[in-house]
């Protein structure tokens, strides 16, 4: 369980296709109260032939016998008559809090919420219920009253912050169900107000989408494949052996190849969890030799440079990436409860450290475009008093630079 993740635009992103349909769906669902007086353990349906006893709301009679421990929130994905696909590719849960306003019960500052959750999922509607997941989450409760907090203003609903609750790397079941539970005792779910409804946002991919963007890196991988292998046996019919400018674009053929191979076709037969995390590094390897790209190509055109084609000339820019890289992985790693044997990971801490990386990385970017432009600008006003043939190596890197 985890937070949100939003994908990155891909080179076949270029390519405009209006039959495409948006990319995602978020369909809202309000959690029925389901009464659950002895915990019983098992799995609460909100609607069926097998739903829960249920109240509508807390200021019905019945519910004022009831114990905040009684009280089981349940959701059904998706809704009556309809069915979930692998096409979704991914879905994530949101829950949004109704909170009314109390003068004797408000919200406290910094509050933490713990939810009881727990997942199951089965393919048709007869079936018992497979547990998929469950544990105990905690979120910050963060929500704001727009109106002065006086009696004339009791039963006002604060303004809450969404909660991810739940992210799921695959939909390769047909239904789904969420039990939430809200513990009360001395210490947990102490100042978080008086809630009235739990409304669970789900999020996934749309199916038609997920054809369109299948299809096209299906025919795009194979072009940049070729593309690469073509160039690179260009080189190879050279007289000399490659610098290093040629290896790394070489490099980043490769990397564009798998960003764009079409794993997806994979998830659909399977029950692939890691899908997420497999797409994020896919794209992390593309953007590190992207920015190694970048810094080699700025270095190489320094004309006067006596290290050049020495990839342990950039020694500490292409570290910074390769640092940044790996704070960010980890930091993913956590966000997809990969690390389990790291519970207390301060994830602020991985997004300043590799922030820092990457402003160090463009201050070290900026500074190369800076000496290369200011060099060319030297050497042009030299080339009158050049030599025929190193003229023309000081007119070529220019132009190559520029465009």
């Amino acid at each position: 369980m985890s937070t949100i993740n939003t994908k990155c635009p891909q080179v076949s992103d270029i390519f405009h296709f209006p039959i495409a349909p948006s990319p995602t769906s978020a369909i809202r669902y309000l959690a029925t109260k389901c009464i659950n007086r002895h915990r019983v353990h098992g799995w609460l349906m909100p609607w069926g032939s097998n739903r829960c006893q249920q109240v509508n709301s807390f200021d019905e009679p019945l519910a004022k016998t009831l114990d905040a421990n009684d009280i089981v929130f349940a959701v059904h994905i998706p809704l009556p008559n309809t069915q979930m696909s692998p096409w979704f590719q991914f879905m994530l849960a949101v829950l949004q809090f109704d909170i009314a306003f109390k003068m004797i019960n408000q919200i406290e500052e910094d509050v933490i919420i713990t939810i009881d959750a727990g997942l199951a999922h089965r393919d048709d509607l007869k079936s018992e219920w497979t547990t998929a997941h469950h544990s105990v989450e905690q979120r910050p409760l963060r929500c704001t009253f727009s109106v002065p907090k006086t009696y004339e203003n009791e039963g006002r609903f604060y303004h809450c912050d969404p909660i991810p609750i739940m992210q799921l790397g695959s939909v390769a079941h047909k239904y789904f169900l969420i039990n939430l539970r809200l513990p009360v005792n001395d210490t947990v779910n102490v100042g978080i107000g008086e809630i009235k409804d739990i409304n669970l946002v789900g999020i996934h991919q749309n199916g038609g989408f997920t054809k369109v963007w299948i299809s096209m890196k299906t025919v795009f991988t194979p072009w940049i494949f070729v593309t690469s292998v073509w160039y690179w046996h260009r080189i190879g019919l050279l007289a000399r052996p490659p610098v290093l400018l040629e290896k790394v674009i070489l490099a980043l053929g490769v990397s564009m190849t798998i960003l764009n191979v079409p794993v997806e076709w994979l998830s659909l037969g399977c029950d692939w969890t890691w899908m997420l995390l497999l797409e994020d590094a896919q794209q992390g390897v593309f953007y590190a030799t992207l920015f190694c790209f970048w810094i080699i190509f700025c270095g190489e055109h320094l004309m006067d440079q006596s290290q050049r084609n020495r990839l342990s000339a950039y020694w500490w820019q292409v570290g910074l990436v390769m640092f940044g890289s790996s704070i960010l992985l980890v930091f993913d790693l956590s966000e997809r409860t990969i690390l389990t044997t790291v519970p207390h990971i301060n994830k602020i801490t991985f997004i300043l450290v590799a922030g820092t990386s990457v402003c160090l990385y463009f201050l070290s970017l900026c500074g190369m475009v800076r000496c290369v432009f200011r060099n060319i600008g030297g050497k042009i006003q030299q080339l009158p008093a050049m030599s025929e043939a190193r003229r023309l190596r000081y007119k070529v890197c220019p132009a190559q630079f520029h465009i």
